[in-house]
């Protein structure tokens, strides 16, 4: 909130949703707003690692363009933990001079991959960042994501998440640091939000995944 990257309000999303709330990660734009975000990432991740809900991995990866600063941040947030984990991401577009390719930082090759972004809308960057991890020689290993806003995709075909959807196509664990359900916690626990509960639980209503919470 204090960063705005949280708004309530009317905002038309690119499915063509009228959405109570917005999410933009690349607000989380200065020094202190991102290692703060990535202390939240790493929490979330400890926490399901000690749950046993996602196993080890040794690198870190950022799809281009918001997960850069994500993956580049919760590194640093680590080597502070006395964890010195590698970095690598993608280009959107392969260079053909110098270093050449669509990867920069660390190799790829025997490394499990821990993937990080912000959102999951439809699974179609996630898909691409797998391919890209395969096609280097690592091996995924799980995804962290900023926000969950356990939405289906498509709800007249399937209740299921863009996130629920890419964990059980992929085999892989899908980590968030918050989700709709924080939002609605949130939002009943603070007089200053009560009037944004209802129109996110009828949001929910309308397009939220079925998946038992």
């Amino acid at each position: 909130m204090r960063a705005q990257a949280l708004r309530f309000g009317e905002f038309t999303l690119k499915s063509g949703r009228q959405s109570p709330y917005f999410f933009n990660a690349g607000l989380f734009n200065s020094g202190t707003a991102l290692a703060g975000l990535a202390a939240c990432y790493a929490d979330a991740i400890d926490a399901q690692r000690e749950a046993g809900a996602i196993g080890d991995f040794d690198l870190l990866f950022g799809p281009a363009y918001k997960g850069i600063p994500l993956a580049t941040a919760l590194a640093c947030e680590y080597a502070g933990r006395g964890r010195d984990l590698p970095v690598a991401f993608n280009r959107k577009e392969a260079k053909a001079h110098g270093e050449g390719g669509s990867l920069i930082g660390a190799p790829l090759d025997g490394r499990r991959v821990l993937i990080v972004d912000d959102v999951i809308t439809a699974g179609t960057a996630i898909r691409e960042a797998l391919a890209i991890i395969r096609d280097g020689g690592g091996i995924a290993a799980g995804i962290v994501i900023a926000l969950d806003r356990q939405e289906a995709v498509d709800p007249a075909a399937s209740r299921r998440s863009a996130a629920e959807t890419v964990a059980d196509e992929q085999g892989l664990p899908v980590i968030s640091v918050a989700s709709l359900d924080d939002l609605l916690a949130f939002t009943g626990n603070d007089d200053t939000l009560a009037a944004e509960r209802g129109r996110l639980l009828a949001y929910r209503d309308a397009y939220g995944s079925l998946t038992p919470r």
